[in-house]
């Protein structure tokens, strides 16, 4: 390890690992001796200060450095995105901006390297740069991408296109606070990035404290960026397309005094005077940006900076490791030795990172604390007679209104509308957020229904209010639920991992296959359950299946009342009978299945027909009349929670925060699911009726479910295309009898 400049004093402790140090540089002295941040601050005084520029471009090689090093102690992980962003995000730290969220899950190292500098990772006993090589990338340690269950980071990034949800989630939620979002140029082109802005931005005008910072580096992960031929005018004209006033734009192409080729420049190869410039601009053009997002005003950064910069490699060859790039390789070596600092250099960064924002992001940032609800009171369950019809959707949607009313920061999302869901009652309580105030349609420009036609938009924002501590709903037709599913999936995945508790992602899906003849296969995708259901294993993902209008209001008021887990409710809007007391409904619910009905002994055996979902009950109980003439004994089970009739051990429950361990007794399941036959029936996917086959002791088992769609004209005729009629049952039995 290279010998440090004695003149600049002892290594500090968390500097252990590393492996050089540099000397001084020029005018340490006179720049370097007070921390920009002074003690008790949590931002830098003024951007035109030389010291500030000085001090930041400190921060900038030292996060450089340590993601680089971090990256090599595992020949793996992505350090050329996030190194191309540096300059922007040392101001935002500097301007004391600290909640910051990405879209870009490759940018893991350099955001673990920010906490790791600021102090944040020691939560972790992560102290020194021994320990941040040795977890990075392990269990137990930092995670491949990232993780909100890290100390100081905000929300989980991988898929792209998904960081800019939780940015406007936490700007909604908390007024005053910036909450800027890094979106890579490979990112940027997922469909939904700049629509979501737009949406939000017509739906919330006055909310403007996120600011969007564009990562411009000219390359994705193998190639150039599919904008990286985009000239500046043409960039900043298509931000401004999508609602933003203003866009800052930085091209380190302006400051190059190293004569680079192409339109992206490496600015750590400038003179070190032209760096201080750079650094200088991307400082003032972050003030400037960040102060007119908390002033009311639409704006975006842009950083326009080759991919790679300041790595061993540049462009897309920077982004990611390969086995063969180790810490002894000789061209991350000389990398290293280019950034490498003096100690002094090092124990001034700490200090600066670990004030700014009022402390390391690990005890500041909004989502280390949780957040405080509104108090919510009994539901106000209504308890339909059993036999009575009544719409399970609309049962549904009074609870909803009656919960945004107790709660005014909550929000319901849906693209297909709620009255095409039989779920006008919200509209008419909560109305329907759009600038132009209309009574006809509900509208109001306060409104708490979020109603863009786009299922990423209103998915993405459901799910950052809900990581982010607050009460939401995302409402969709089944068949267009898979558009906005991906968000869903990662937040679960996130909330798994919490250090606190959140309200759970509770979703809504109606408008099922089997209410949608004449719609056609378009709108007949009940496939996405079988894609929830594998996901109940998780160990936090529940897909409920209320079999009627009491059921679902006690699948709600169970999703409601959970913490730090996905609810997945899927009923029909259509009026169909009610099997359940509301009692009984609630007990079902957390039990996970309910006896709906029990004949009298059959001569020639049992069977007992295991349901997933409600419309699907009519035939089933049609069938029952036929075979129980035929001499078939008939128990008619509604699988109502599925993920409960698990094993505990076939779930990930002990691996999951706010842990749901109810899982049915063998003694129960087996009294529940007694039969010689078992017949399991889905009107959608197949695959939540897992659990049941998997215990069950009968001796012989067969199901029947949704095959695929056609335009009908009626459901009775869907059923009959997919094999799901009275007649198709009875005969299912029949051949297994025989």
């Amino acid at each position: 390890m290279d010998s440090a400049d004695a003149a600049l004093g002892p290594c500090p402790s968390f500097c252990e690992g590393m492996e050089f140090f540099g000397s001084a540089w020029p005018d340490f002295a006179r720049l370097a001796q007070t921390p920009a941040i002074g003690e008790g601050k949590n931002a830098i005084d003024s951007v035109e200060d030389e010291a500030v520029v000085y001090q930041a471009l400190l921060m900038a090689d030292a996060l450089r450095y340590c993601t680089l090093q971090v990256c090599a102690a595992k020949s793996s992980g992505h350090p050329g995105g996030f190194a191309s962003s540096v300059e922007a995000y040392v101001a935002l730290v500097m301007l004391g901006h600290t909640n910051i969220v990405t879209e870009v899950g490759h940018h893991a190292p350099g955001f673990y390297s920010a906490m790791f500098l600021d102090g944040s990772l020691e939560a972790m006993n992560i102290h020194d740069m021994q320990d941040f090589m040795a977890r990075f990338r392990e269990r137990h340690g930092l995670l491949g991408h990232l993780s909100g269950a890290i100390p100081g980071l905000l929300a989980p990034a991988g898929p792209l296109g998904q960081g800019q949800h939780f940015a406007m989630a936490g700007a909604l939620l908390h007024p005053g606070i910036l909450f800027p979002v890094t979106i890579g140029d490979g990112g940027f082109g997922e469909p939904y990035v700049l629509s979501s802005f737009k949406h939000f931005h017509f739906a919330y005008p006055k909310v403007t404290n996120y600011l969007p910072v564009l990562v411009w580096n000219g390359f994705s992960q193998e190639h150039h960026s599919m904008v990286s031929r985009m000239g500046n005018a043409e960039m900043i004209a298509y931000w401004k397309a999508h609602d933003f006033e203003e866009v800052f734009l930085v091209d380190a192409k302006d400051f190059d005094d190293a004569h680079q080729a192409g339109p992206y420049v490496d600015s750590t190869r400038f003179s070190f005077s032209q760096r201080m410039v750079f650094m200088g601009a991307v400082l003032r053009a972050v003030s400037e940006a960040a102060e007119a997002a908390l002033h009311g005003r639409h704006v975006a950064l842009v950083l326009k900076q080759l991919k790679g910069a300041g790595m061993h490699v540049t462009g897309a060859k920077s982004h990611n490791l390969h086995p063969q790039d180790t810490l002894q390789s000789p061209e991350i070596r000389q990398a290293l030795q280019r950034l490498a600092l003096a100690p002094a250099a090092w124990d001034l960064v700490r200090t600066n990172m670990s004030r700014a924002g009022g402390g390391p992001a690990g005890t500041t940032v909004v989502t280390e604390t949780t957040r405080e609800l509104a108090p919510l009171g009994p539901f106000p369950l209504q308890d339909f007679a059993v036999g009575q019809k009544a719409v399970p959707a609309t049962a549904m949607g009074a609870l909803v209104a009656w919960l945004g009313q107790q709660d005014r920061r909550f929000v319901v999302s849906n693209a297909d509308g709620n009255e095409a869901s039989a779920m006008k009652c919200i509209n008419d309580a909560l109305k329907i957020r759009h600038p132009t105030e209309d009574p006809l349609y509900n509208q109001m420009p306060t409104g708490q229904v979020y109603e863009p036609l786009s299922e990423d938009a209103c998915a993405g924002l459901a799910a950052g209010l809900a990581l982010f501590g607050g009460r939401s709903l995302w409402l969709s037709y089944e068949s267009f639920a898979i558009n906005g599913w991906p968000i869903v999936q990662t937040v679960g995945q996130a909330m798994a991992e919490l250090r606190r508790p959140t309200p759970s992602l509770v979703c809504m899906f109606t408008a099922g296959a089997l209410e949608q003849g004449r719609n056609g296969w378009t709108h007949q995708r009940p496939e996405i359950e079988n894609y929830l259901a594998a996901q109940m294993r998780n160990g936090n993902v529940f897909v409920l299946y209320p079999c009627d209008a009491n059921a679902v209001q006690a699948a709600y008021a169970y999703a409601v009342e959970s913490r730090n887990k996905v609810m997945a409710i899927i009923a029909s809007k259509s009026p169909l009978p009610v099997y359940l007391s509301l009692a009984a409904a609630r007990e079902a619910i957390s039990r996970g299945a309910a006896l709906l009905y029990s004949g009298p002994a059959g001569k020639r055996g049992s069977v007992t027909l295991a349901v997933t979902g409600d419309m699907v009950l009519l035939p089933v109980f049609a069938a029952k009349s036929e075979l129980e003439q035929a001499g078939i004994g008939v128990r008619i089970v509604s699988v109502l929670n599925p993920r409960q009739l698990y094993r505990p051990g076939d779930v990930a429950v002990e691996t999951v925060a706010e842990p749901d361990r109810n899982f049915l007794p063998d003694d129960e399941f087996h009294a529940l699911f007694a039969g010689d036959l078992l017949l399991g029936i889905s009107g959608g996917g197949s695959g939540a009726l897992e659990p049941v086959f998997l215990r069950s002791r009968s001796r012989r088992r067969d199901l029947l479910a949704w095959r695929r769609g056609e335009t009908t004209a009626s459901a009775n005729e869907l059923m009959e295309f997919n094999g799901l009629t009275s007649a198709a049952i009875v005969a299912k039995v029949e051949a297994m009898l025989a």
